[in-house]
């Protein structure tokens, strides 16, 4: 700290000089002041002294002129030379002729040059020597010199002393009003400079000024006080800054709503994870994980419960996958996105994409609903897939996407030809958009056969799409599109009116049937979906009992509750509710006992290896048997050999339907179809 300037610029130092400076100035001007009035004092005593000393004598040598007496004459001259000042002494007649007369040299000196300045070499008095009984005749003249040099030299040396003590007094006032200046100001101030740059710039709060002893109420206490205030108030500043900055900084690289890392954030992080990746040669995953049909969750529950979703998997997967060896974020939306770092082989990423799958199937709580959901995940692999990281997580992206159109709950690994996959899917999805306008879809109508009777008790409803150009699309292939964006809604509505109309149409011309119905579940999300089925059966006068709704287990999953609810309402109306490729789902009596089901469907996968595969037949069988215990009716789809009606017959399934019956038919082929099938059946019993 004393370093930090020179001792010329120091605030104490600039006093000290100002102070002896004008002191000086004022000592030597009040002793310069005194001297002069010691001159003119010293000056106008020697007037007087030799005006009295002159009157002593005046009366003896006007005596001595008058009566012309040389020994008087010449004895008051001695006596006038008995002051050591008196250098000549005359006294002579009119004429000038000395009667008595002294004189003795000028006093040398080395001040006489300044003295004999001020009070001049000698002075010379002069008066008239008068008889008081002749006031006017002059008998003489009584002339004395006087030598200034004595008085000068006792006026000089008290004014050398003068001088000396003026400056000697004005230098000791001006070292007292130093030290008072330094105790008082430039002390404290040194003691403030050294509280100053002993302050943290960045916490300046943290070491305050040091209050200082005796000045706590004076000016300097007050700027102590107010420097210490604004020390903390910078510092409350800085803190918000800081704050601010950290907000900001987290608003950029976190999401706001999971606390998990952004998008823009998680690409910094998956370079330094590719180049670690790199030095240790082992392989990298990355999962992006979607939420299935998230935007049906929010129409139906709200955006608050699907906020509070989105944070509950952003807390499991914090909570599930914790150390070093994942990263999190999420993409945005309902898209979350796990990368895992030090993976041996491909293996260890299937692993980890069922325990992801496992995450997101469990229910999650969100206010008084229970809510279940599924995810589709998309796996892309470094450095196999690609090395760039953009490319990296897109292709997991891409992959994700492409996964939703071909199967939901379900993890896949990206393939070399997911890129014109997705822009076939892109396209479709945009024929899709006008294809319930430009009037391509069409319903055809699969035969459903009791296997007790043979008789053709109903038809599935099954819509096709007939594109211009790629000709009949099946379902397979459009129906997830249209669930993804919303369309199904639409579709749906317009399969069951279709669905209905026809019906009633058949009910008409004598062939009174069932006709089955796929819900989809964005479709039984809908709030006014009882409204609408009921509605379009009265629009078509059909009974309720001729209408039956198929849903699959994952539907129904989606959100148990509510779908559950609404299934009672159909069910109470009278219209009868089957479950469509029962085992391929979840599969469990507990939520099977809960819903109002007729009808079991087996999914054909099961169904067309029968007889083939022991563990399909043991499923089949299997459900069957279950049907048969929970008092309900089976349906086999897609039966298409002899062996496999004989067989499914003799196990005591109640239906069936597939090409051993009869391929999906347009109406007026189905009504011919029909007609002769019961002609055939008529026949065979006679």
């Amino acid at each position: 700290m004393k370093n930090t300037f020179k001792i010329e610029h120091r605030l104490g130092y600039r006093i000290l000089r100002w102070v002896l400076s004008i002191a000086l100035v004022s000592g030597i001007l009040i002793s310069a002041a005194q001297i002069v009035i010691d001159a003119r004092r010293v000056s106008a005593e020697l007037d007087r002294q030799a005006a009295q000393t002159m009157a002593l004598v005046r009366d003896a040598a006007t005596q001595a002129v008058f009566s012309i007496d040389d020994e008087l004459a010449q004895q008051v001259v001695e006596g006038l030379f008995e002051q050591g000042s008196v250098r000549f002494a005359k006294i002579s007649h009119p004429d000038g002729e000395a009667l008595g007369l002294l004189s003795r040299p000028h006093r040398n000196a080395r001040y006489r040059p300044l003295t004999d300045s001020i009070f001049q070499a000698e002075r010379t008095y002069r008066i008239e020597l008068t008889r008081q009984e002749e006031p006017g005749t002059v008998y003489g003249y009584l002339e004395v010199r006087y030598d200034t040099g004595p008085t000068a030299a006792s006026w000089l040396e008290r004014a050398t002393l003068t001088f000396g003590s003026g400056i000697a007094r004005a230098i000791i006032l001006a070292l007292v009003l130093f030290m008072v200046y330094h105790l008082l100001l430039t002390k404290p101030l040194l003691s403030i400079i050294e509280s100053l740059t002993k302050v943290d710039p960045a916490f300046p709060d943290n070491r305050l000024i040091t209050p200082l002893k005796g000045h706590r109420r004076d000016e300097l206490g007050l700027w102590v006080n107010a420097t210490n205030n604004l020390l903390v108030a910078i510092s409350d500043s800085q803190k918000k800054h800081r704050e601010a900055e950290e907000r900001a900084s987290r608003l950029s690289r976190y999401d706001q709503l999971t606390g998990l890392p952004s998008r823009d954030y998680l690409l910094g992080l998956l370079a330094a994870a590719i180049e670690e990746t790199k030095q240790r040669n082992k392989i990298l995953s990355v999962y992006c994980c979607g939420i299935d049909d998230f935007q049906s969750i929010n129409d139906q529950f709200g955006y608050e419960s699907g906020d509070l979703i989105l944070q509950s998997i952003g807390d499991r997967l914090e909570a599930s996958l914790s150390g070093s060896q994942f990263l999190k974020a999420r993409l945005g939306s309902d898209q979350f996105v796990v990368i895992e770092k030090d993976l041996d082989n491909d293996y260890q990423a299937t692993v980890t994409a069922e325990k992801l799958l496992g995450l997101f199937n469990a229910p999650i709580q969100a206010g008084d609903h229970h809510i279940v959901i599924t995810a589709t995940i998309g796996v892309a692999l470094f450095p196999d897939n690609a090395e760039q990281l953009d490319r990296l997580l897109h292709f997991a992206e891409q992959t994700m996407t492409l996964a939703k159109t071909t199967g939901r709950n379900c993890f896949q690994f990206y393939v070399a030809s997911v890129d014109q996959e997705m822009r076939e899917r892109k396209r479709l999805e945009k024929d899709l958009a006008c294809a319930q306008q430009k009037g391509q879809f069409v319903l055809l109508y699969q035969p459903q056969v009791s296997l007790e009777t043979g008789k053709i008790i109903g038809a599935e409803a099954l819509l096709r799409w007939e594109h211009p150009e790629r000709g009949l699309v099946p379902p397979d292939t459009f129906i997830p599109l249209a669930e993804l964006n919303g369309s199904i809604v639409d579709i749906g509505r317009w399969v069951l009116d279709q669905a209905c109309y026809q019906a009633a149409q058949w009910a008409a011309e004598g062939m009174p049937m069932r006709i089955a119905v796929n819900i989809s579940a964005v479709q039984l999300r809908q709030h006014d979906i009882v409204e609408t089925v009921l509605e379009t059966l009265e629009r078509h006068q059909l009974p309720a009992n001729r209408l039956e709704l198929e849903v699959t287990e994952t539907t129904v999953m989606t959100n148990l509750e509510d779908a559950i609810a609404k299934l009672h309402r159909f069910k109470q109306k009278g219209i009868l509710i089957a479950v469509d490729d029962f085992g391929t789902g979840y599969s469990s009596l507990t939520y099977l006992k809960r819903m109002p089901v007729q009808h079991l469907k087996i999914d054909k996968q099961f169904v067309r290896d029968l007889l083939v595969n022991e563990d399909d037949t043991r499923i089949a069988t299997t459900i069957i048997d279950l049907g048969k215990s929970l008092n309900l009716s089976v349906v086999a789809e897609g039966v298409e050999t002899a062996e496999q009606e004989y067989y499914l017959r003799q196990r005591g399934c109640h239906l069936a339907q597939g090409y051993f019956f009869s391929k999906p038919l347009q109406s007026q082929d189905f009504e011919s179809f029909v007609i002769n099938f019961h002609d055939k059946m008529i026949e065979n019993n006679a």
